[in-house]
């Protein structure tokens, strides 16, 4: 998640800067053209320009989509905290009985705390998981591309997030869930079994475990909401085609607007690769903004800050445990929230 007001010019530069150099030479190849005498490449602006409305209209709406999956996700994790905190708050004040000590009774809350930490983590990596379609996975520049910008403004930047007390804490016990295929939904298994136990040995009432229970069925229902969004991509459909008809429409831009140009003067027709490159390099920033945005779980800087709101729910139930010693919120870094 870019925290940063308002985008820097490097920034945008990072982003689609490299896009400049194609359309310029383009640009240039189709005025130089055009100077040698093959004006007969020039086509009517009318045509054009009713096909970049159109792409203007399509593009915009991949965009509210790809903008819709990302706030979904959001939401998503917003419910994870607010279950989580409730998780919490029930094992803290459920789990009783009299004849134990406060060191026993403290242990099997802290099993059951530490245990939906882990679950939390191990969402996470699970969705980081990269899928067929987002751009890690393509071939050739394109992910070797999206690999170095993962490296330098997403989770290349949120490395040993969890100490090795952390680590042991909660990934102590992980081979009660490592050959899991999904550890994540096996984890929250192993948590309603524990209820189940406790209500057994008269730690928790009936009705208390019922109501426990309840609270972790709302977290598969969470996980099965941010799944969905992770292994069902936005149609390709319209995900690929906006990029088609961007592509055609750059195509015949500088056709379009070449002989407007040259109404112009001699020197008209160089203005148009300036002005030309301007606007296609703006359809092409559309495409890009819609295109990064559809895969809010591919660890890019355009993310969910799955890591950052993962620490603030662990806080928040150490405090609840009692616990002191509390690990530090995630921080930006470069303007980055992961």
């Amino acid at each position: 998640m870019l925290v940063r007001k308002n985008i820097t010019l490097k920034g945008l530069l990072e982003f689609a800067g490299h896009h400049f150099w194609w359309l310029v030479s383009y640009m240039f190849i189709i005025a130089w053209l055009y100077k040698l005498g093959l004006q007969w490449i020039s086509i009517p602006w009318l045509p054009v320009s009713l096909i970049g409305t159109a792409v203007a209209f399509y593009v915009g709406f991949k965009n509210n989509q790809s903008y819709d999956r990302v706030w979904e996700a959001r939401k998503i994790w917003g419910a994870i905290v607010n279950s989580s905190r409730s998780w919490a708050v029930m094992v803290n004040a459920y789990v009783q009985k009299d004849g134990h000590s406060a060191a026993e009774i403290k242990a099997i809350k802290t099993k059951l705390i530490y245990k939906h930490i882990a679950w939390l983590y191990t969402l996470r990596e699970q969705l980081l998981v990269p899928t067929q379609w987002e751009h890690v996975s393509l071939k050739h520049v394109f992910g070797r591309l999206a690999a170095q910008r993962q490296e330098r403004f997403g989770i290349g930047q949120f490395q040993n997030f969890l100490s090795e007390k952390q680590q042991q804490n909660y990934f102590g016990q992980e081979a009660e869930w490592a050959n899991a295929a999904n550890k994540a939904t096996y984890i929250i298994n192993l948590n309603a079994q524990h209820l189940a136990e406790l209500e057994a040995q008269k730690f928790l009432h009936m009705r208390r475990q019922l109501d426990m229970q309840n609270v972790l069925n709302d977290f598969y229902d969470h996980q099965g909401r941010a799944e969905r969004i992770k292994k069902f991509p936005l149609p390709r459909q319209y995900a690929n085609l906006s990029f088609v008809f961007n592509c055609i429409f750059i195509f015949l831009l500088p056709l379009g607007i070449v002989a407007e140009f040259a109404k112009l003067g001699d020197a008209g027709v160089w203005l148009m690769i300036p002005f030309g490159t301007i606007v296609g390099w703006i359809y092409v920033v559309m495409e890009l903004i819609g295109d990064y945005s559809e895969n809010p779980f591919e660890g890019l800087a355009t993310d969910v800050p799955m890591l950052s709101i993962c620490r603030t729910i662990e806080i928040d139930m150490l405090q609840i445990l009692g616990e002191t010693e509390l690990p530090k919120p995630i921080q930006p870094v470069n303007d980055v929230l992961m």
